[in-house]
């Protein structure tokens, strides 16, 4: 009994999990290669790109105030099929809209979408993840979503590249059709909880919003910030920069959180957030600095193997953390306020790191982000200090 209660590798997570690789697929086939068509189709300014990144980031924000709610565990199968509809649309609907203002509606469409469809299945995985295990099991989820922000540029800015728009669009609409079968093999049994995972009482609280998440929701966004200067202006850093091949950037970051990942989340189980945070965090803050410097493809490469590390040891430690504060009820809740934070960040990091690309220009921009990551630590430090503080007035009350 205990062995099954234990059990991670399922048909139901397996089916969710190449699930979560096709949305993230999907995304960043787009999102990555967005920036170069409308440098080129519409002349777009680098703040007109990061609006539009950052409006569709805010979109996605809310959706997951919806889809997030305890009350919709009961609905995840309507509401999942819901949202990948409206991100296909949104997808395929791109094509043919030829103005700035007609991608920023879509965009802000697929936003909605995707907020919805990736609150869902990461909370659909959640509930199949063995409690104990928590931190390894959704490792593994998010590497299904990391391998999709790997392989998506490389697909993306290659479809664009040498066979247009049109073409890309139609790629990553089929990309999220095959979606529709796999969740339906599974869903008869991905809303119900996993054996032996649910635990502690049902939620009578808020239900957007718990305090006990705030922390890590506020490091995540801060990381995400980081990341959004990778996603938006990357491409654009490495035509400035006369390079080619800067997608590879993305491949060798994901190939690093492959390796990272299943290490990180094992770290979490058995020693807490800190002992994978804190490194990670000035892992994070020396791959974007490095990154700032480079003028050549290796040197891209080689901030992209540290900017991975980094990120493959927090992004897990951060999901696992959030999942294991809250009860069984309000996984819907973290993972929503997990990917809500991610979101908040890329859309404040597109607007804000466009604005500065426009000012001072990609490399300074980039170092000035890696403040983002000082402030992580900052805060991340500041509360480890007040908790154990707290902790010994308790031992001598």
């Amino acid at each position: 009994m205990d062995q099954q209660q234990d059990q991670l590798w399922t048909k139901g997570f397996l089916g969710i999990t190449l699930c979560g690789f096709l949305l993230f697929l999907n995304l960043q086939m787009l999102i990555s290669s967005l920036p170069a068509y409308l440098k080129e189709q519409f002349q777009a300014s680098d703040f007109s790109i990061g609006v539009i990144t950052g409006l569709f980031a805010l979109s996605s924000v809310a959706a997951r105030l919806f889809a997030g709610r305890p009350g919709q565990k009961e609905r995840m199968g309507r509401l999942l099929f819901l949202g990948l509809f409206i991100a296909w649309i949104a997808t395929a609907g791109t094509y043919w809209c030829h103005a700035l203002i007609a991608i920023l509606g879509i965009r802000m469409v697929y936003g909605f979408g995707f907020g919805v469809a990736s609150t869902v299945l990461p909370t659909m995985a959640s509930n199949r993840v063995p409690l104990a295990r928590m931190g390894e099991g959704m490792g593994y989820f998010g590497f299904s979503n990391t391998l999709g922000l790997s392989v998506g540029p490389l697909i993306g800015m290659y479809l664009l590249a040498n066979y247009g728009f049109g073409t890309l669009t139609a790629a990553a609409s089929i990309v999220l059709l095959l979606i529709f079968p796999i969740i339906y093999g599974v869903l008869p049994g991905a809303s119900t909880m996993a054996t032996g995972a649910v635990r502690g009482k049902s939620s009578q609280g808020n239900t957007y919003f718990s305090r006990k998440l705030v922390l890590p929701a506020i490091l995540n966004m801060l990381l995400s910030i980081t990341y959004s200067g990778l996603i938006g202006f990357i491409a654009l850093f490495g035509l400035q920069r006369n390079i080619e091949g800067v997608g590879s950037f993305f491949l060798v970051q994901s190939l690093m959180v492959l390796l990272i990942r299943p290490f990180a989340g094992k770290i979490f189980d058995r020693r807490g957030p800190v002992a994978a945070v804190i490194p990670g965090g000035f892992l994070v803050m020396l791959g974007v600095i490095f990154l700032s410097y480079s003028d050549r493809l290796l040197e891209f490469i080689l901030s992209a193997i540290v900017y991975g590390c980094g990120y493959g040891m927090i992004q897990p430690s951060i999901q696992a953390w959030m999942i294991k504060e809250v009860s069984a009820d309000e996984r819907g809740i973290a993972n929503g306020m997990f990917y809500n934070s991610i979101d908040a960040g890329v859309a404040l990091g597109s607007i804000l790191l466009g604005v500065l690309a426009s000012g001072v220009g990609y490399g300074l921009m980039y170092r000035l982000s890696s403040l983002f990551m000082a402030l992580f630590l900052l805060i991340f430090g500041l509360s480890i200090m007040l908790t154990r503080h707290r902790n010994k007035v308790t031992q001598n009350m």
